[in-house]
């Protein structure tokens, strides 16, 4: 499940979710994607991640951005 792979902790990154525990958050890793980055460019400056991190991170917004939609309508 790509989910375990993102985490809350109230006292690191002011809460926002996070990869396993490390100290970069979701929003860093798709402000990345974002920019053109590709994973192997991510990965080469995070080494600590794993490719399946950034996947969890695009679920992880997918979930949100429909969650929100669902509360919308």
């Amino acid at each position: 499940m790509t989910h375990s792979r993102i985490t809350l902790e109230p006292g690191k990154r002011g809460g926002r979710p996070c990869i396993r525990g490390l100290r970069i958050s979701v929003y860093d890793v798709l402000e990345m994607l974002a920019e053109g980055m590709s994973e192997a460019e991510i990965i080469e400056e995070f080494p600590e991640l794993e490719p399946a991190d950034i996947r969890a991170c695009l679920a992880f917004a997918a979930d949100r951005e429909h969650n929100l939609y669902t509360l919308a309508v």
